[in-house]
C-alpha cells in the first residue's frame, strides 16, 4: 500500500526543510497557500502538518502562524515500561480504542528513525489509552510491518510489548524519549475529553530491542494535568 496523501505532502515539506528552503525559526506558508500549492483540501493539508509538528520538526504560535522549530534542550529518562505496565503500577485499569490501523509505506521520518529500507512497509495505528476509563493519551505508533506478523490486531493494539516477548521472544531495550510542551488541537481535545488550547505533555520515543534494532517510533500526546513523568538519576 502507497502512502496517504497527507504523509506524501509531510514527505515533501521535510525535504524541503532539510534542502534549507526554510530555516530554523522561518514562518513557512500559511495552510491556505500550502494547501493551493499542493492541490488539497484545508484538511488534508492540516493533517500533514500536524505530524510534522507532533514530530517536533514544525512548531505553531497561536495567532502568528506555523514555524520551523527550534531544537529543544533534552533530559535523557531512564528504563522503558509500556504503558500497560505503568497503569498497572498505579493501579488503574488500563485499555485502549483503536482510531486507526493500517499496513502502508513508511513516511520519511519513520524511514529514518527505523532504519527500514524504501520498499518496507510499516504498521501506523492510532490509539487513545485511558486508566480506568479515564482518557490518558493520544498516541501514533509506528512498528516495522514484518516485525508483527503472526500477531492478531488485538494482541498488537493491547499491548504490543508484550505480544511480542510472549510471542515471538523480542524484548524492549533501551530507548530515546523526547518530552516538550504544546496545546491541544481541537481534534486532540475531542479525543481526551479536555478543551482545545488545554496543556499537553508531548512524548516523542524511538524504542530498540535489546539486539540493538529500533522496532517502535511513538508520537504520544499526555493531558497534561492526568501524567507526568518521572526522572531518576
Amino acid at each position: 500500500m502507497g502512502s496517504p496523501i497527507y504523509i506524501q505532502i509531510h514527505n515533501d515539506i521535510k525535504r524541503s526543510i532539510e534542502a534549507g528552503k526554510w530555516a530554523i525559526g522561518d514562518r513557512i506558508p500559511s495552510e491556505r497557500e500550502l494547501a493551493h500549492r499542493f492541490g488539497v483540501s484545508r484538511m488534508t493539508l492540516r493533517q500533514a502538518i500536524q505530524t510534522l509538528v507532533d514530530e517536533g520538526i514544525l512548531e505553531r504560535l497561536v495567532g502568528s502562524g506555523t514555524y520551523v522549530a527550534n531544537q529543544k534542550v533534552q533530559e535523557k529518562m531512564s528504563g522503558v515500561t509500556s504503558f500497560t505496565d505503568v497503569m498497572l503500577a498505579q493501579g488503574k485499569k488500563p485499555s485502549s480504542t483503536t482510531i486507526s490501523y493500517h499496513v502502508m509505506a513508511p513516511s520519511l521520518s519513520e524511514l529514518e528513525k527505523l532504519g527500514l529500507k524504501e520498499n518496507e512497509q510499516v504498521l501506523r495505528m492510532e490509539r487513545v489509552r485511558y486508566g480506568d476509563d479515564v482518557p490518558i493519551c493520544y498516541e501514533v505508533a509506528t512498528v516495522p510491518a514484518n516485525l508483527v506478523e503472526g500477531l492478531s490486531k488485538a494482541e498488537v493494539t493491547s499491548s504490543l510489548y508484550h505480544a511480542l516477548e510472549e510471542k515471538k521472544k523480542l524484548v524492549p531495550g533501551k530507548a530515546q524519549q523526547t518530552v516538550s510542551a504544546m496545546s491541544a488541537s481541537e481534534r486532540i481535545a475531542d479525543y481526551l475529553h479536555i478543551k482545545r488550547g488545554d496543556a499537553i505533555l508531548r512524548l516523542r520515543q524511538l524504542t530498540y530491542l535489546q539486539d540493538g534494532r529500533p522496532f517502535e517510533y511513538v508520537r504520544t500526546q499526555y493531558v497534561g494535568e492526568r501524567f507526568e513523568f518521572y526522572l531518576e538519576k
